[in-house]
C-alpha cells in the first residue's frame, strides 16, 4: 500500500506524492528537481510559459536531477470572443492601474500555443505531461504515448474523469473542491463541480480502471493516508509547496498562506476569468461587484496581467492573485526535500500505528 503503489510503478518515482504544477512562477527548476530528488513527482507549471521558456526550464531541471519529473499544461478551448461588458470592466480596473502608476494596455499579450508547447514536451522527452481545463486530443495522446510519455488529466467530477480514462490517459488527477489555484473543470458549471475529495475521489476510483491521484486539501500524511484509503493510488500537493524557499512564488504570497486559516479562500473569476481558489483580498473584493461582466479566460488574465506584475513588484498583496487550498494554514517554509521526507515518515508512522 505504501510506498509501492500504482502511481509509482506507472512512473517510476519512489514515492507516490505529486507536487502541484502551480503556473506563474511558482514551480521553479529548483523547487521540481528537490521534490524529484527526494522521491516524488516534480511538476513544471507551464502553462504560462512559451515554447523556449518551457525548453529552458526542462533543461535545468534534467542538470539537477536525473529522476522523473513532469510538465504542466492548459487545454483551453477556443479563444473566446471578448463580451460587451470588458470595456466596463477595464475601467473598473483603472483605479489599480492608477494607484500602481500604469497605463492602460493598448495590446493583449495573448497566451502560449499549446501546440508549440507540446512539441517541446516531445522533442525533450519529458516522461510525463499533466493537463488540466478539458481533454488532449487523440492526435496528441498517441503522439505522446509513442514516445514514451505518461499522461495525466484533471477532473473535477466523476463524469469529467470518465472522459479522460476514455481518451486513453493514463492517470487521472480527482481535484476536490478544497485545491487552491484554477479548477480543472471542463464539463459542467462550476456550481455543480464543487465537490469535495472525499466525496469525489472513491466515486472516480469506482468509475475509471487508470490510477486516481487525489488533489485538494492534503497537506499531511493523515490525508495521505486517508486518500489511500479512499482508493488513491497516490496524493497531489500544491499548497504545502508554496512557501518552500525553492518556491518562486512572491515573498508576500508565501506569508499570506503561512498565516492563512480555513475560512481565509475563496473561490473567484476576478483575476483570470476561470474559477480559482486563493486568500480574500481587496481586489477580489471590490472586482467581484462586477462578476457578471468579466470576460472569460484568457482575455480576464490578460487584462489584469500588468496589475498583478506591478503589485507584485511593489508588494502590494491587497492587489495579488494568492493561490491557495482550504488547508494552506497547515503549510510551512521548510524546504521542499524535507516536506517529502517528513510526508512519507508521516505516512508510514500512521500505518503502523493502524496495524498495530
Amino acid at each position: 500500500m505504501w510506498p509501492d503503489t500504482q502511481l509509482t510503478r506507472a512512473l517510476g518515482v519512489a514515492l507516490p506524492i505529486v507536487q502541484g504544477p502551480m503556473a506563474g512562477g511558482v514551480t521553479t527548476p529548483q523547487l521540481v528537481a528537490a521534490v524529484a530528488n527526494a522521491g516524488g513527482l516534480g511538476s513544471l507549471g507551464a502553462g504560462y510559459m512559451d515554447a523556449e521558456a518551457i525548453r529552458s526550464a526542462i533543461r535545468e531541471i534534467r542538470a539537477l536531477t536525473g529522476r522523473p519529473f513532469a510538465v504542466n499544461v492548459f487545454v483551453g478551448e477556443p479563444r473566446a470572443e471578448a463580451a460587451s461588458g470588458v470595456d466596463k470592466v477595464n475601467e473598473a480596473m483603472h483605479v489599480y492601474r492608477r494607484e500602481l502608476g500604469l497605463e492602460a494596455p493598448t495590446q493583449l499579450k495573448g497566451v502560449p500555443l499549446l501546440d508549440e508547447q507540446l512539441h517541446v514536451v516531445l522533442e525533450e522527452r519529458v516522461p510525463i505531461l499533466s493537463f488540466t481545463f478539458g481533454v488532449l486530443s487523440a492526435a496528441w495522446l498517441q503522439r505522446l504515448h509513442s514516445a514514451g510519455c505518461s499522461v495525466m488529466g484533471t477532473a473535477t467530477t466523476v463524469r469529467e474523469a470518465a472522459a479522460l480514462a476514455d481518451a486513453g490517459v493514463d492517470l487521472v488527477v480527482a481535484q476536490g473542491a478544497e485545491a487552491g489555484g484554477h479548477r480543472g473543470t471542463f464539463l459542467a458549471p462550476v456550481d455543480r463541480s464543487m465537490i469535495g475529495l472525499v466525496a469525489l475521489l472513491p466515486q472516480i476510483v469506482d468509475q475509471v480502471r487508470v490510477p486516481v491521484v487525489a488533489a485538494g486539501g492534503i497537506m499531511d500524511g493523515r490525508g495521505i493516508v486517508a486518500a489511500l484509503a479512499l482508493g488513491a493510488a497516490g496524493v497531489q500537493l500544491g499548497t504545502a509547496f508554496l512557501p518552500c524557499p525553492e518556491s518562486g512564488a512572491h515573498p508576500k504570497h508565501k506569508d499570506a498562506v503561512l498565516s492563512a486559516t480555513d475560512e481565509s479562500t475563496v473561490l473567484t473569476r476576478v483575476f483570470s476569468g476561470k474559477p480559482a481558489r486563493g486568500i480574500a483580498n481587496r481586489f477580489i473584493a471590490e472586482m467581484s461587484r462586477h462578476d457578471d461582466a468579466i470576460p472569460p479566460y484568457p482575455i480576464q488574465h490578460e487584462l489584469t496581467t500588468d496589475i498583478r506584475r506591478a503589485a507584485a513588484a511593489a508588494g502590494r498583496a491587497e492587489l495579488m492573485s494568492l493561490w491557495a487550498g482550504q488547508a494552506a494554514g497547515m503549510s510551512s517554509s521548510r524546504p521542499a526535500g524535507e516536506v517529502v521526507t517528513s510526508l512519507n515518515a508521516q505516512v508510514e508512522t500512521l500505518l503502523r500505528r493502524l496495524r498495530g
